[in-house]
C-alpha cells in the first residue's frame, strides 16, 4: 500500500446516506460516510485506515447496489465492479525538460490503442512511438481511453470517465504513454467525451441529477449542464479535462461532437472549460489546447474568450476544430462518391472553396441537410491552424458499412495525391493510423456488449447506414464478433511492402517539406490560391486537375485517369513564370513544360507534385 489513510469522497447531493465497500488487508468493511463541503456542498467523504494505492472499494447510495465511484480512476473488474484506487503522484516523470507544444499547426496522428498493435495495449503503442517520429509527426491523439463495457470496443460508449480502459493497460500505461512520447519529443493530445455516457455500466444517475429530460441528444437525455443540480455535473465534466492536463502531463484534449453539448447558462461550458484551461496553462508553464469535434461550420467556436464572435454563436474559446468539409470535398472528388452527405460536395469548385475557405456550408443551403448552414470564415481574422483537416478519420473509415479505408478506392498514385493536398494545406493536418504507409486493413466498428445489448447496436447501425444512403447488398461485419475487432487491426509488415514503402517515403517527404518550408508551414488562408479544371472534367472521360498554390509553391495535382499536362496559368500571377519541381510521386513521368498556353507540368495518371514558382 502506497498510503496508511486514503480519504474516499463522491458527490451525491440528494442522497440520504452513503455507505463505501472497502476491501482492506483486513478484510471487506462496509462504512458510513459523512455529509462534506469540501469540495462543495453534496459530497460525502470518509477517512480510511490500511487503504491506499491498489485498493477495490465501491459506494452504495441510500442502502442501493454496490457502484463504482463516479470519478474512479481504474477498473480492473469491468465497468459493473469495484473501483480501484489509484495514486497519480506515485510515477517518477522524466519528461522534465518538456516544453509543451501546442497542438495548432502540429501534424497530429490519430490511433486507437486497442487496433495499433497487435497486443492493442500503451506499453506496446509506445514501442511503436520512434516510428512516428521518423515519420515526422509531431503530436499522437488517442481515442478515448475512458473504460467502457467488455475487452474491446472504439472507447465512444464510456461510462468510467477517469477511469483509463484496463485492457488498455490502466492509468498507470498512460502516464507511461506520456511520459515516453514526451522524452522522443512528441505531443499527446486525448480524446474526451462528455456529450453523452454508453448504455451499459452508467450508473451516474443514482449518484445526481447528472441527466436531463429537458433537453435531448442523439444518445438520448442529455448531459444536465444548465439545469438544477448542474454545478456539480459542470465540475465533473471540467475537472475530469484538467486532470488529464494534470496528472497525465496531456497536452491536448480533443472534444467530441461538441454540438451536443446543450447548454443554456449564461457561460457555456466550453468556455468555463477554456478559461480554467488557460488558468492551469499558466500554472504550469506550457501549452494546452482544446480542439472541438463540431458540426455547425461556425467560427464562434475557435473565437478567443473575451473576444466578439463574427457570428451568432458566442465565443467558446477553443483553440481549433474539426473541417470535416475538407475530409467530404475531398473524398467526393477523389472515389466520386455521391451518396449521403457527399452529394453536397461533388464539386472540383467546392474543393478548391474549402482549401481557401475551410466550410462549402457558409450561411447556404445544403441539400443534405434541407436547411442553411453554417457561417462564413473571415480569413483576415481566423488562421488555417484553428482547422484540423484529414483524408479521413476513424469515423470517416470506421462508420462506412465495412470499414473500408480510402485504400480500398484508391491505387498509390491517388492515395498519394489526396494525402498531398492535407499535407500541403494551410490547415493542421491530420493522419489516421496507417494510412503513411495505405494500408489495406479495414477499420470496422466493433463492441464486446453482452449479448442482448450487442443485437441492438447491430440493428441501429443497420439504420443508421439507411439513413445515410449507405444500404445495399453489402454484409456489414458483426460488431460483437472478435473477429471484427481482430480484422480491424494494423499489420505492420505492410510498411515494408513494396508499395507501403513507397506511400511511407512519400508522407515523410511532404512532412519534411511541410517542416521545412515557410509557405507551408504558415497558416495564413489569404495565401491559399486554387484553381481547377472546372467541373464538368468530373464525368467519366474527363481531365479533372487542381492546383494549390501557398506562396512560392504549389500543389499540382492530375486527377484524371490518364496522363495529362496541368496548367499553372489559374495559379501564377505572370503566365511566363517557371516553375521547378520540389518533390513528385513519380519523379520519372513528371516534367515542367512551357509553351504558347503557359507553364504547365506533365503527370501521370492521378499524380501531384509540388512546384516552386518563380
Amino acid at each position: 500500500m502506497a498510503g496508511r489513510v486514503h480519504r474516499f469522497a463522491v458527490w451525491a447531493p440528494s442522497a440520504d446516506r452513503v455507505e463505501i465497500d472497502v476491501h482492506l488487508p483486513s478484510g471487506t468493511q462496509t462504512l458510513p460516510l459523512e455529509p462534506s463541503e469540501d469540495p462543495a456542498p453534496g459530497w460525502w467523504a470518509l477517512e480510511v485506515d490500511e487503504a491506499g494505492d491498489g485498493t477495490d472499494y465501491a459506494f452504495r447510495v441510500d442502502g442501493g447496489d454496490p457502484r463504482p465511484d463516479p470519478r474512479s480512476a481504474h477498473q480492473p473488474h469491468d465497468v459493473h465492479g469495484p473501483s480501484r484506487v489509484f495514486d497519480p503522484a506515485a510515477h517518477s516523470w522524466g519528461d522534465g525538460g518538456w516544453p509543451g507544444r501546442d497542438a495548432r499547426g502540429a501534424v497530429v496522428y490519430e490511433l486507437h490503442v486497442g487496433t495499433f498493435t497487435p497486443e492493442g495495449t500503451l506499453d506496446a503503442a509506445a514501442e511503436k512511438l520512434p516510428h512516428l517520429v521518423d515519420l515526422g509527426v509531431d503530436v499522437v491523439e488517442l481515442l478515448p481511453v475512458a473504460a467502457f463495457p467488455g475487452r474491446r470496443g472504439w472507447g465512444y460508449d464510456g461510462v468510467d470517465l477517469y477511469a483509463v480502459h484496463d485492457a488498455y493497460g490502466g492509468p498507470a500505461a498512460l502516464q507511461r504513454f506520456v511520459d515516453t512520447a514526451h522524452r522522443a519529443g512528441l505531443g499527446v493530445a486525448l480524446d474526451c467525451v462528455y456529450n453523452h455516457l454508453g448504455p451499459a455500466g452508467n450508473y451516474l444517475g443514482e449518484f445526481g441529477p447528472y441527466f436531463t429530460e429537458e433537453h435531448h441528444t442523439p444518445w438520448g437525455a442529455a448531459v444536465n449542464l444548465d439545469q438544477p443540480g448542474s454545478e456539480g455535473v459542470r465540475r465533473f465534466v471540467v475537472d475530469n479535462a484538467l486532470r488529464w492536463f494534470r496528472d497525465f502531463h496531456v497536452d491536448a484534449l480533443r472534444l467530441d461532437a461538441v454540438h451536443a453539448l446543450v447548454d443554456e447558462s449564461d457561460e457555456h461550458v466550453l468556455a468555463q472549460l477554456a478559461r480554467e484551461t488557460a488558468a492551469l496553462s499558466a500554472e504550469l508553464g506550457r501549452p494546452l489546447t482544446l480542439i472541438a469535434e463540431s458540426d455547425l461550420n461556425d467560427t464562434g467556436m475557435v473565437t478567443p474568450l473575451g473576444q466578439a464572435s463574427a457570428t451568432d454563436l458566442p465565443a467558446r474559446g477553443m483553440q481549433a476544430q474539426w473541417a470535416d468539409d475538407v475530409h467530404h470535398a475531398l473524398r467526393s472528388v477523389m472515389t466520386g462518391e455521391r451518396g449521403g452527405y457527399y452529394k453536397d460536395f461533388a464539386s472540383l469548385e467546392v474543393l478548391g472553396n474549402v482549401l481557401e475557405r475551410v466550410f462549402h456550408h457558409a450561411g447556404t443551403y445544403s441539400p443534405f441537410r434541407g436547411k442553411t448552414w453554417g457561417a462564413p470564415v473571415d480569413t483576415a481574422r481566423y488562421p488555417g491552424h484553428a482547422f484540423v483537416a484529414y483524408t479521413t478519420t476513424h469515423d470517416q473509415t470506421g462508420n462506412r458499412a465495412t470499414g473500408d479505408r480510402l485504400s480500398a478506392s484508391l491505387d498509390g498514385a491517388a492515395l498519394a495525391t489526396a494525402q498531398a493536398v492535407v499535407l500541403t494545406s494551410a490547415f493542421t493536418p491530420m493522419i489516421f493510423m496507417g494510412e503513411e504507409y495505405g494500408a489495406t486493413t479495414p477499420w470496422m466498428f466493433f463492441t464486446d456488449h453482452d449479448p442482448e445489448l450487442g443485437a441492438l447496436v447491430s440493428k441501429g447501425r443497420a439504420e443508421e447506414f439507411a439513413s445515410h444512403g449507405w444500404e445495399g447488398d453489402v454484409e456489414v461485419p458483426d460488431p460483437q464478433e472478435e473477429s471484427t475487432f481482430t480484422g480491424s487491426k494494423l499489420d505492420w509488415s505492410e510498411p515494408t511492402s513494396e508499395r507501403g514503402a513507397r506511400l511511407l517515403a512519400w508522407t515523410r517527404d511532404l512532412l519534411a517539406l511541410r517542416r521545412s518550408e515557410p509557405d507551408l508551414a504558415g497558416d495564413d488562408l489569404r495565401a491559399v490560391r486554387t484553381a481547377t479544371s472546372g467541373d464538368a472534367e468530373l464525368h467519366e472521360g474527363g481531365s479533372p486537375w487542381l492546383v494549390a498554390r501557398r506562396g512560392s509553391l504549389a500543389l499540382v495535382a492530375n486527377l484524371a485517369q490518364h496522363e495529362q499536362a496541368v496548367p499553372l496559368s489559374g495559379a501564377l500571377d505572370d503566365d511566363d513564370a517557371r516553375a521547378e519541381v520540389v518533390l513528385a510521386w513519380d519523379a520519372a513521368a513528371t516534367e515542367v513544360t512551357g509553351g504558347p498556353s503557359g507553364t504547365a507540368v506533365r503527370l501521370p495518371a492521378r499524380a501531384s507534385a509540388v512546384v516552386r514558382l518563380s
